[in-house]
């Protein structure tokens, strides 16, 4: 099964011969190897890179072992970069494995013939490590699982089965192989339990393992909610007897970011234009997984339909924070100020759009309700709902747009209609 990510081959593109050290990052088992072994180094062929200038180098595998050395692999590297003056190609996979590999990526750039891209699994070695070492010259590209239009284009049943089972299952590669839900069930259990956790624990010497495993479950459970470390104290005090500090639970959620399995949405005050801070949401980086971590319990439709918009919109290259518009309204006879919650404020660049997850808008009391936040909000930039139903992609009299969850994912430019 071939699914071509196109847009990550046309990023890679871009950025052939610009001097810097390309850097693919994303969550374990999302693809990275595939798009550089086999779609990119593809792709270089296709136009006409001599597949004797592309040097591969799995550090992952034993047989690389020796290569971990940073002696070592700038000695093979030079070897065949000397011999041939010709522009190479050089990808290496999971590069945090190479003993002072900010050091050797450092050397690599000051190789005139040679083009340098490298993946990795751990945000941690980027954000800390390589963006100071380099000063500029990292460029970060970061693959996220299957979007809802990559696993339509390799689902064999119509788009809404394809919906359930992508809300159910998310989007790593190789859930589309796996034909039956035991199947799928048992991969993403173990996936996460052997892989992402052990991770996890061995690369942070992580010994209170019980209350990582119940943080998970804690954020896993409270998708689409706002929440902050001291809250989460709070419950573990409450319901699980536990004296864990907020400091332990706010380091032991940068550990989780740092593997790439959440990420967080930060509150935006809209009107005031300012973050705000605290409580902010966490969602997962993949819908499967984090219905994996819950086993399966709590695979309510329209908090992870949520989760897969906020997921879509930073594969499109948005900034993501959660909207906080503050209204005032008479009630008996007394002005109360209120708080009302716009579910996404994407920007990028000059561009902005306001998006809630409304899953359905059947009543004119729940309708209302979805449209209070955006009739606060004054300004020109486009608001959106988007939907479970099905619908025609409409705007009604106040500008605001309504379209189907489906019209969403399965067109990029969808919030351009």
């Amino acid at each position: 099964m071939i699914i071509k990510r196109n847009e990550y081959i046309q990023i890679l593109n871009s950025k052939r011969g610009n001097g810097l050290i390309k850097v693919i990052t994303g969550l374990r088992r999302v693809g990275k190897s595939y798009l550089l072994f086999k779609l990119f180094k593809d792709e270089l062929i296709k136009n006409g890179i001599d597949e004797k200038h592309i040097i591969e180098i799995d550090l992952e595998s034993r047989l690389n072992k020796d290569l971990r050395d940073p002696d070592a692999i700038i000695e093979y590297v030079k070897a065949i970069t000397d011999k041939n003056k010709k522009q190479h190609y050089l990808l290496i996979d999971e590069v945090q494995k190479l003993s002072e590999f900010e050091d050797v990526l450092n050397t690599f750039l000051h190789f005139e013939n040679l083009d340098v891209y490298v993946t990795g699994s751990n945000s941690k070695f980027l954000s800390k490590d390589i963006i100071t070492e380099f000063r500029g010259r990292g460029d970060e590209i970061h693959v996220f699982p299957l979007s809802f239009k990559e696993y339509m284009s390799a689902y064999e049943e119509d788009v809404y089965q394809g919906w359930a089972d992508y809300y159910t299952y998310g989007g790593l590669p190789y859930v589309l192989s796996l034909k039956t839900d035991k199947e799928k069930t048992a991969y993403l259990e173990n996936l996460f339990d052997e892989t992402y956790l052990v991770d996890i624990i061995e690369r942070n010497g992580v010994e209170k393992t019980q209350e990582l495993e119940d943080l998970l479950n804690v954020l896993a459970s409270s998708i689409s909610s706002l929440t902050n470390p001291l809250k989460i104290q709070k419950t573990f005090k409450s319901e699980l007897n536990s004296n864990i500090s907020d400091n332990t639970i706010r380091q032991y959620i940068e550990y989780m970011e740092e593997a790439f399995l959440i990420s967080k949405a930060q509150r935006y005050d809209v009107k005031g234009r300012k973050y705000i801070g605290t409580p902010l949401k966490y969602y997962f980086e993949d819908v499967g997984l984090r219905n994996a971590r819950i086993g399966f319990r709590q695979t309510e439709e329209n908090h992870i339909m949520e989760n897969i918009i906020y997921n879509e919109l930073r594969l499109r290259g948005f900034k993501v924070d959660v909207g906080m518009v503050k209204s005032r309204a008479m009630k008996n006879g007394v002005q109360e100020n209120k708080q009302l919650e716009v579910d996404f404020v994407a920007n990028q660049g000059s561009k902005r759009f306001y998006i809630q997850s409304a899953f359905q808008m059947s009543t004119d009391e729940k309708r209302e309700q979805e449209r209070a936040s955006f009739k606060n909000i004054h300004d020109s930039f486009k608001k959106i709902f988007i939907v479970r139903d099905v619908v025609n992609v409409q705007r009604d009299d106040d500008g605001f747009v309504t379209m189907s969850i489906f019209d969403f994912l399965l067109d990029k430019n969808s919030m351009e209609l």
